[in-house]
């Protein structure tokens, strides 16, 4: 059972490099996916939010509103950020890129460690989630500075090693909000649209935290 959902998650896997990969070289597929991506996991937000503000009464509609308003302004703020870096400036382009690698890593990391290791559990918010595991995102999202040092050339190792693991624990962080959200809504995933991952949401939920951090981290230091 193990053997087969690291397959799938695996190949999924692959598939979202392969499509980050295209994103990177070809502005119109960028374009595209940003939008397709956002419209998606705004969709799968707006999903769990229903579930758990369920009532009718004034109370619970002002919270779908809020919240339904807040996610779309946010992840349309997100997506016309990504692409005016994008079509502007190739250095933040390259601290976008390096935060994607590093919430992929840390996905990929903590789910192997956690499934080679097991363990204490990392919280009672998501129970597969184990501090090894954890352990394992860090490892992992370190694991991409010799890659990125030429690239990054204005920062010392000091600086990307504190800056790709705060990036890392972002996105573990984000990973939690929504999995706290998804234990409240009472589903497992937020769709089964990605086979091992289940929706674009369960994919990208650490990304939509992490990038932005690691931003404004790259900026600061």
């Amino acid at each position: 059972m193990i053997s087969k959902e690291l397959t799938k998650r695996t190949f999924t896997s692959i598939v979202l490099f392969a499509l980050l990969t295209l994103m990177y070289f070809y502005s119109y597929i960028l374009i595209t996916s940003l939008i397709i991506i956002s419209l998606i996991a705004w969709i799968e937000f707006y999903g769990l939010i229903s579930k758990i503000f369920i009532k009718d009464n004034f109370g619970d509609k002002l919270l779908r509103f809020i919240c339904k308003s807040f996610s779309l302004l946010y992840l349309s703020l997100f997506t016309l950020i990504a692409l005016i870096i994008n079509s502007k400036n190739s250095i933040l382009e390259i601290f976008i890129i390096y935060s994607l690698l590093v919430t992929i890593s840390s996905d990929i990391g903590g789910f192997v460690f956690g499934i080679i290791f097991k363990g204490k559990k990392l919280t009672k918010i998501s129970p597969n989630k184990t501090i090894s595991g954890s352990i394992g995102s860090f490892i992992c999202s370190l694991s991409l500075i010799p890659f990125f040092f030429q690239n990054l050339i204005n920062y010392n190792i000091l600086s990307l090693l504190i800056i790709t693991l705060l990036i890392s624990l972002t996105s573990q962080i984000g990973d939690l909000f929504i999995s706290l959200l998804k234990r409240k809504a009472k589903v497992k995933d937020t769709s089964d649209l990605l086979p091992g991952h289940g929706g674009v949401l369960d994919r990208i939920d650490g990304i939509l935290f992490s990038v932005p951090i690691g931003f404004l981290l790259f900026k600061l230091f």
